[in-house]
């Protein structure tokens, strides 16, 4: 390699520690935060008598079997970003999400904007993620399944306008696919309303850990995240 060429790249990789250091720090200043405005509030009620963590397991499969057997495809508009304390957006990318039955995801870029590194190292691999646990074996080692988690029942508690069961969910190993946390599952649908955790695995040497919440709600007979 020449030495112009081992400076370029001296340069880059300087600018990616630089960029991921700042994610590290602003995510943890961002946490609290965060945990601020989507926490769960309701107080936690006692557990119905003879609910067991295999009967939510049994009863989620069989209501995710049918839905998955009647939703042929869905069109999401997404906008992902990356943004700092003072509300500056590093970098944007802005698309939709397709899915088509029974497991594919497809993002198409609308626009984008901000640095590119941001976006290479940040948002396409976010992205990607997604689609690869949607599809195959991914999907099958990242489902809420027996096979992948067991359920430490907490109580029932309300979630906007459902009335849920939540679960302390265990995963059985390591894995980036699965995560470790709290499980919110409608007590009609058996629909996942609400998950808060983090990866099981640590995601990179630059990451420690990732705390996200997806929240989930019904469209048109489908629950959508």
């Amino acid at each position: 390699m020449s030495k112009p060429n081992t400076k370029r790249a001296l340069a880059l990789i300087a600018a990616a520690f630089a960029v991921l250091t700042l994610f590290i720090m602003e995510a943890r200043a961002q946490q609290s935060a965060l945990e601020s405005h989507t926490q769960v509030t309701t107080p936690l009620e006692p557990l119905r008598p003879g609910v067991s963590g295999d009967q939510i397991f049994e009863e989620l499969t069989a209501h995710n079997d049918l839905r998955k057997s009647e939703l042929r495809d869905y069109t999401a508009l997404r906008t992902y970003q990356v943004v700092d304390l003072k509300g500056k957006v590093h970098a944007e990318e802005i698309g939709k999400m397709e899915f088509h039955a029974p497991d594919q995801k497809v993002f198409l870029v609308t626009s984008e904007s901000g640095s590119g590194l941001v976006r290479k190292m940040a948002l396409n691999p976010l992205i990607s993620s997604e689609i690869k646990a949607a599809a195959g074996k991914e999907h099958h080692d990242s489902a809420i399944s027996p096979a992948n988690y067991s359920l430490e029942l907490l109580g029932e508690q309300q979630v906007g306008a459902y009335y849920c069961f939540v679960a302390q969910a265990i995963p059985k190993r390591k894995d980036k696919y699965l995560f470790e946390g709290k499980l919110w599952i409608d007590a009609d649908d058996y629909a996942v309303v609400r998950i808060e955790g983090h990866p099981a695995k640590k995601l990179s040497f630059w990451i420690e850990r990732a705390d996200f919440v997806r929240q989930y709600q019904k469209v048109d007979g489908f629950w959508l995240a």
